[in-house]
């Protein structure tokens, strides 16, 4: 397989996306609102995408987060809070944390439910006054003790539901000051000041087994390059700083942030270090540019995608659910905490 994360159009694959993924033979796929119906029908897609690629349990991810980026949402499926509603209500961390995680777990049971095994959750980022509200409600709080403990709460219930957690935005997004969806963010803050804050809950969770960057540029890091395409961000930052050797997923090559043609992108992203290339909008003409410049899966990238997997004990791209859990107790205790305390 290649090392790119690809998207689709809509609710069913079309036969020219059916031969785009025949002959790109991507890692994963990625699902948006725009791919999303109802259960019946994100499971056929998910089916018809493993049934291309000819693999049992090709990645398959999405970004439910709950709160205001959530793909799968109600009335079909459970309105989860946001990161910062779990942050904020009034019990001690350790059992805001305890919280975090138990929603996360019945989100990994709604996942799996559609074949749907890496989830781009926990957001690790800590905002910072006055930065643009991209992050916002979807960061744990404003302090990197809440951050760190509560992301690594979330990260645990996926794993504990075997779907991959993915963190983001590593090294961090909290200071940027522009939507990378529509434009550059620059941080200008000094590489003392990351260290203190921004860095931190990556650095508490580097065992984690997935991240995606952030295409920010970090004037005391790299001026030139947002960190996605920053080998001094991703190699000197990211591996060894902050001591994540995991799966490192790029974001959206599609946004704004980023310059230059979809080639050029992919090729400067694997330049710098990353394991993955992640393009979401579902425009086969780009996405074949991104195709022509990714590798195959191996080496170092594939033995992370392994580990990744293994961390759920269940091989690469594997999807079981504990036949235990009961998410419907369970999620009348999130809502019973969320409305008492909140």
């Amino acid at each position: 397989m290649r090392a790119f994360v690809c998207g689709c159009s809509g609710l069913t694959l079309t036969q020219d996306e059916r031969a785009f993924l025949l002959e790109a033979d991507p890692f994963g796929l990625i699902l948006f609102k725009r791919n999303i119906e109802s259960p019946a029908q994100v499971k056929a897609l998910v089916d018809a995408f493993r049934d291309c690629l000819g693999r049992d349990h090709p990645a398959v991810l999405i970004d439910q987060e709950g709160g205001r980026v959530q793909r799968l949402s109600p009335p079909l499926w459970r309105a989860y809070p946001s990161a910062l509603r779990l942050g904020q209500v009034r019990l001690p961390l350790e059992q805001r944390a305890r919280l975090a995680r138990l929603a996360a777990r019945i989100m990994a049971h709604d996942l799996l439910q559609l074949g749907i095994n890496i989830d781009c959750l926990p957001v690790l980022d800590v905002p910072v006054p006055g930065s643009h509200n991209v992050i916002g409600d979807r960061a744990y709080g404003d302090t990197p003790e809440t951050v760190a403990v509560l992301g690594r709460a979330a990260a645990e219930g996926l794993i504990d539901g075997h779907v991959l957690p993915v963190m983001k935005h590593v090294p961090g997004h909290g200071r940027a000051m522009a939507d990378s969806h529509l434009e550059l963010p620059i941080v200008t803050a000094p590489a003392a000041a990351l260290r203190e804050t921004d860095f931190v809950p990556f650095k508490a969770n580097a065992d984690l087994p997935a991240a995606m960057t952030a295409h920010v540029v970090y004037e005391a890091l790299d001026p030139g390059r947002p960190a996605t395409l920053s080998p001094l961000v991703v190699e000197t930052i990211i591996r060894h700083e902050i001591g994540f050797n995991g799966l490192l997923i790029s974001d959206d090559l599609s946004m704004h942030a980023l310059k230059g043609s979809f080639r050029e992108r992919a090729e400067s992203l694997f330049a710098a270090g990353v394991d993955i290339a992640l393009h979401c909008n579902g425009d086969l003409t780009e996405a074949a540019e991104v195709a022509s410049a990714t590798p195959w899966l191996e080496g170092k990238a594939l033995a992370r995608a392994e580990a990744a997997f293994a961390q759920l004990n269940l091989g690469l791209g594997a999807a079981s659910g504990k036949a235990d859990f009961d998410p419907v107790d369970a999620w009348k205790e999130v809502e019973a905490e969320l409305a008492i305390i909140a």
